[in-house]
């Protein structure tokens, strides 16, 4: 072996296999140690439903003095804020390990946590771009009459830096929205009816949250094939509306029944096809339904075909909540492509549109009825 050939050979870097990522799996351990063990610059999206830290003294009652099943589990206990601190800043430093230069990550909270995390990610080094308030359209009342009802809670979404190029689907925020950009307040219920996981009429979870919030999310920032992470998985949800958008999911979770719980519900969940869920909104906000509102809730599964009444026109329903006709010629919303189709300055897609069911076409506008119906209290 001449000089130069020695050389490179001692320069030359040992071989590391690479680590495979547990797609699709559930990982049952302490989520710190868990991604530890995850190779860096691996995930490109975090959502992230951690301990609240309640700090709740003592049983919760109603007025008339029944039982209020409130969050009382041990995971959800500190020593003190000080052990909330470093739990929190641990976890979110092996986050941003884990993420991609252009990943992001979301964390949802009440009043009793989030101003901490929110200020142990910007210590981090993560650059907030959002802060979101989920509006909740059934909270539950603060029934001491003491404080006002705590009727939201708020996500704080971030980018690895200032410079990130995060992935961000803009337009199909703006189309499941009816054409309108898409605000930083939402509103949804919490998690209910049918969509509540329960055993023996006990609540699996005490703080399952509803389906149609992380649908939202990762139709937002994520793309079909991008692995999410979810290192409080808990009963499987971002599991579950991963599967459903074509997203990989990896899910950290360590207490035995909720790992049952998700898998059971996760290897039900069809992609891009679920059973209609059961929600709830304010009065006041009933009349008006985006067209996306009925995809994110299951009324419309995307890659349904929608067609006008004499069926001469017809469209493709997407997960966006957008539409595309059959030649691909047009995309946009329920209004923008049927005018479009007709050559017209206007339409109305809500009625112009029709969805083939047992008794013939219907107007879309009748599943819109039904979820107000089945939404109204």
């Amino acid at each position: 072996m001449g000089l130069m050939e020695k050389v490179k050979a001692r320069k030359a870097p040992p071989v590391v296999a690479p680590i495979e990522l547990p797609l699709d799996q559930i990982i049952q351990r302490d989520c710190i140690a868990a991604m530890r063990a995850l190779p860096a610059d691996s995930i490109d999206m975090i959502f992230a439903d951690p301990p609240y830290n309640l700090q709740l003294g003592g049983d919760l009652s109603r007025p008339d003095g029944s039982h209020v099943d409130a969050v009382t589990d041990e995971w959800d206990k500190f020593d003190s804020l000080s052990a909330y601190d470093t739990f929190t800043r641990a976890w979110l430093a092996e986050a941003r390990r884990i993420l991609k230069p252009n990943g992001s990550i979301w964390v949802i909270g009440s009043y009793h946590n989030i101003f901490k995390v929110g200020s142990a990610i910007q210590d981090l080094g993560y650059w907030i771009l959002n802060d979101i308030v989920w509006r909740k359209a059934n909270p539950m009342p603060n029934f001491k009459g003491t404080r006002f009802t705590n009727a939201h809670e708020t996500l704080i979404w971030a980018s690895m830096g200032e410079k990130a190029r995060y992935t961000f689907n803009y337009r199909s925020m703006k189309t499941l929205n009816d054409e309108l950009q898409m605000r930083s307040d939402w509103e949804f219920p919490v998690c209910g009816g049918q969509e509540r996981l329960k055993k023996d009429g006990v609540k699996v979870h005490p703080t399952q949250k509803p389906e149609a919030l992380i649908y939202r999310i990762l139709l937002a920032c994520t793309k079909p094939g991008d692995v999410v992470l979810d290192p409080f998985f808990g009963t499987g949800t971002t599991g579950a509306v991963a599967k459903r958008l074509g997203r990989h999911w990896i899910g950290i979770e360590r207490e035995d029944d909720y790992v049952a719980a998700a898998r059971e519900r996760i290897d039900a969940a069809l992609p891009l096809d679920e059973s209609a869920l059961t929600t709830m909104q304010s009065p006041k906000a009933a009349p008006k339904v985006a067209f996306g509102v009925l995809v994110e809730n299951g009324y419309l599964t995307p890659g349904v075909v929608l067609s006008d009444a004499k069926r001469k026109h017809r469209v493709l329903v997407r997960a966006d909540g957008s539409v595309q006709t059959a030649c691909g010629t047009h995309t946009g919303s329920i209004h923008k492509v049927g005018s479009l189709v007709q050559n017209a300055p206007a339409c109305n897609g809500w009625t112009f549109w029709h969805i083939e069911t047992e008794t013939g076409l219907k107007p879309i506008d009748t599943l819109r009825q039904t979820y107000l119906l089945a939404t109204q209290p």
